[in-house]
């Protein structure tokens, strides 16, 4: 018998008071791992030369295999860094751009990585073209169709994220590379949500780069990530900050030897990896495959409840759904400023007035929103209850004049022509 939410939640170390639908920004490390984590760092301080110079090789090369299987790579080309912005860093900053090269990117892309393809536009003068993806949507096939009408004789590198952060989507990303292989064009992969969300076999999506966060849906420390380069595309390819191991003979192993040490820092995050695997992994009596369908269930449950309280049309089919969804909230309040590190007032009214952490991102531009919705094994039905009824509750404090019928169990929205907007 699987167990409950709430059996699942004493797992973790979040606070009872608040009702936790995002995951999806930094995750969450249950109780175990966290242990873990805290022996490491015992054993760290209380001999630090032993353990950076002497101990850490194998269980650094222990975890690099666990979880090298767990998404279907060779260790040997699969390096950690602590987060994906880390490793897009990496692999946009080795390559050799030029003036007239343009990379690509997407409407629907993090806006760290994205800047990231920006600035090596700007020092190199290549140029930045955006393939616009639409949302709402209603298949995979319409993701393929923008990204491939946005190429052209000139596109040198594709970023595109596996699973989109702002709306949710879990893009066709083995298509989309074979695509752009076709083409000629290498794909670097922001899965920075894709470990531990959906299944994967990198090796199957045949990327040129892919890199995830372990932190998120593994849910193992924070600066655990991964950067996975395919043999064949390995030679430039150099960590973001060069340290010892620059200069290393060229084998199979020279990623290693470059990405492993780039300075002194805490490589607990890492070695932790394994621990939080099989913490997820044992759960549920199905494992991972039971982990990552249930949480997809109880998203698409969510999203339809949230989405009948506000009076929103779903904008994506569940088939292109992991355990985010996102759904358009009407505009924010006139001159409010939302950056993707300050939040909105909405987002901030929820937590304080109702006890309920879900991310209010501006997208596509200030003042259009959306919220969007997380599911984890410590969530279940009656949290996303809880958000409807909140939402509810400061949308008519902000729209008032707007809707129709409070009483109702969907709120409706009329524009409104005589009173401005609070």
């Amino acid at each position: 018998m699987s167990p409950t939410a709430a059996d699942l939640r004493s797992r973790w170390s979040l606070d009872p008071e608040v009702v936790f639908l995002n995951h999806g920004s930094f995750g969450a490390c249950p109780r175990a791992v966290l242990a873990v984590q805290e022996e490491l760092r015992r054993r760290m301080e209380r001999e630090p030369v032993r353990f950076f110079l002497r101990d850490l090789q194998a269980p650094l090369a222990a975890a690099r295999e666990a979880v090298a299987a767990f998404v279907g790579a060779d260790p040997l080309d699969l390096v950690f860094v602590r987060n994906a912005t880390e490793g897009v860093n990496a692999v946009l900053r080795s390559l050799e751009f030029a003036a007239g090269d343009e990379l690509l990117i997407t409407s629907h892309g993090y806006n760290a990585c994205n800047n990231a393809a920006r600035y090596v536009a700007l020092r190199t003068g290549a140029r930045v073209v955006t393939a616009v993806l639409p949302f709402p949507i209603s298949g995979p096939d319409e993701v393929v169709a923008a990204i491939l009408a946005a190429v052209t004789p000139r596109t040198r590198l594709a970023l595109v994220d596996h699973i989109t952060s702002p709306t949710g989507l879990v893009l066709p990303i083995a298509a989309i590379v074979a695509a752009l292989r076709e083409r000629g064009v290498d794909c670097l992969v922001d899965g920075a949500h894709a470990p531990g969300m959906v299944p994967l076999d990198l090796d199957a999506i045949g990327a040129a780069y892919f890199t995830g966060n372990l932190h998120k849906w593994v849910c193992a420390p924070k600066g655990a990530a991964i950067l996975h380069v395919r043999r064949d595309r390995q030679a430039p390819i150099h960590p973001a900050v060069i340290s010892h191991g620059f200069g290393a003979p060229a084998s199979a192993s020279r990623l290693h030897a470059e990405f492993d040490w780039t300075g002194t820092a805490d490589p607990t995050p890492w070695l932790c990896v394994p621990a939080a695997l099989r913490e997820l992994g044992e759960m549920l009596p199905g494992g991972w495959p039971e982990v990552q369908a249930r949480n997809h269930a109880l998203v698409c449950a969510g999203r339809k409840i949230v989405a009948a309280a506000i009076g929103a049309e779903l904008p994506a089919p569940e088939d292109m759904l992991g355990s985010l969804a996102s759904l358009p909230l009407p505009p924010g309040p006139e001159g409010q400023e939302v950056t993707p590190l300050t939040s909105d007032a909405l987002q901030d009214a929820l937590l304080l007035r109702h006890g309920i952490e879900v991310p209010v991102p501006p997208w596509p531009a200030p003042p259009q929103r959306l919220i969007r919705i997380s599911a984890q094994l410590y969530n279940e039905v009656a949290h996303y209850e809880a958000l409807a009824r909140a939402l509810r509750v400061e949308l008519a404090g902000m729209f008032g004049h707007a809707l129709i019928d409070m009483s109702e169990e969907t709120l409706h929205w009329v524009p409104d022509t005589t009173t401005s907007r609070k």
